[in-house]
């Protein structure tokens, strides 16, 4: 069977790569083509158009960037065209998807979503486009059936999510051989994950490591996006204790102490390895502006949204500065406030609904297909 599956971004590509693992045990002889990134890539099929070349945040970028937008899904609906695959399988990335999805439904292609648009956050009335083109919704948070099932009468599979799996099955790493093989001393680590995009990197990692002097007992290391080049990070390097990994995220969590975290997947991912996180978001004032007159969550971080309280602190746009950001490091730091936060953490991973969501995604695209 054919399938031609579309990740727009980092976490897409490393759920696409599980659910592509998992679509080739089921059906061996599967040929897949995607848009995606290195994780997808290294896993087999064809690479039509890499993510890096997709990814624009916010309002104001994306009307920046609208033509080279506007190219990209013209290259993809012919690529779809000439490829005729039984399934298009969309992960998120709900700007482009959705655009594709009402294209493909009309000549009558099958549409499967993998990780919901977070229809529930903002843009709700796109429930209306997903109802009329969208044939199959996997969804990965809990509270996402409730929302599509009772509220909009929408029936959806729940599969659990694919963070439990790709955390579980990445190997544990010796801390000594660890910190040799990444030149790291022995202090404790502070985590920097400022996100995947240079615009979102620009604009976190200064503040982040603002606050670097004032931690002279810990080192500060960055989590490089694997889509970025080192070069792009070296002007935020400007003391011995800031260091740089580049696509370890994985390792660097698993002995990390502390982490400050660009909202988004990545705090998610921190939680399920039990690091006490400060979740730190500054936008373009523009996009901002408009995000903050349609969004209407309590929290931005998927921590505190399953959790429905305030298990992380939240630093966004004005809040997120020097001393707010050196005032809850400390707290993180100190070890009965970890302890709380971490109980909060193994609470939060059993809402999650423990393993196989891309094996049994896997398994309900292919049944369907195959009927």
């Amino acid at each position: 069977m054919k399938y031609y599956i579309i990740a727009g971004e980092a976490s897409g590509d490393l759920h696409g790569s599980n659910l592509m693992k998992s679509i080739f045990q089921e059906d061996p002889t599967a040929e897949i083509r995607f848009w995606g990134g290195d994780l997808m890539q290294q896993v087999g099929g064809t690479l039509v158009k890499h993510y890096r070349d997709l990814a624009f945040m916010g309002f104001a970028e994306v009307v920046m960037n609208l033509k080279t937008i506007l190219n990209n899904i013209k290259i993809c609906k012919t690529d779809i065209l000439a490829f005729q695959p039984d399934v298009i399988v969309f992960i998120d990335y709900p700007g482009f998807n959705l655009r594709i999805a009402k294209w493909s439904r009309s000549l009558g292609f099958k549409n499967h979503y993998y990780i919901s648009p977070q229809i529930w956050a903002w843009k709700e009335s796109r429930i209306k486009e997903i109802k009329r083109d969208i044939d199959k919704m996997y969804v990965i948070l809990p509270f996402e059936k409730t929302f599509y099932e009772d509220k909009h009468h929408f029936p959806v599979s729940f599969v659990g999510h694919p963070l439990i799996d790709a955390i579980q099955a990445h190997p544990v790493i010796d801390d000594a051989a660890f910190r040799k093989e990444n030149q790291l001393n022995d202090l404790p680590i502070i985590a920097l994950l400022p996100g995947s995009r240079k615009q979102e990197i620009t604009k976190m990692l200064s503040v982040m490591l603002s606050v670097a002097e004032d931690f002279k007992d810990y080192q500060f290391v960055i989590a490089g996006a694997p889509s970025q080049e080192y070069s792009f990070y070296q002007q935020f390097i400007t003391s011995d204790n800031i260091k740089f990994l580049s696509n370890k995220t994985y390792d660097l969590l698993q002995h990390a102490t502390a982490a400050l975290v660009t909202s988004g997947t990545a705090t998610l991912e921190t939680a399920l390895f039990k690091v006490p996180e400060v979740v730190c978001y500054k936008g373009n004032w523009i996009s901002y502006q408009i995000a903050k007159r349609i969004i209407t969550l309590k929290y931005i971080s998927l921590v505190n949204l399953i959790m429905d309280k305030e298990v992380v602190t939240e630093l966004i746009q004005d809040d997120c500065t020097t001393q707010r950001i050196k005032t809850e490091l400390q707290k993180i730091l100190d070890p009965e406030h970890r302890k709380v936060v971490q109980e909060n953490y193994t609470i939060l991973e059993k809402k999650l609904g423990g393993k196989g969501a891309s094996s049994t995604t896997a398994k309900l695209i292919v049944t369907d297909i195959k009927k």
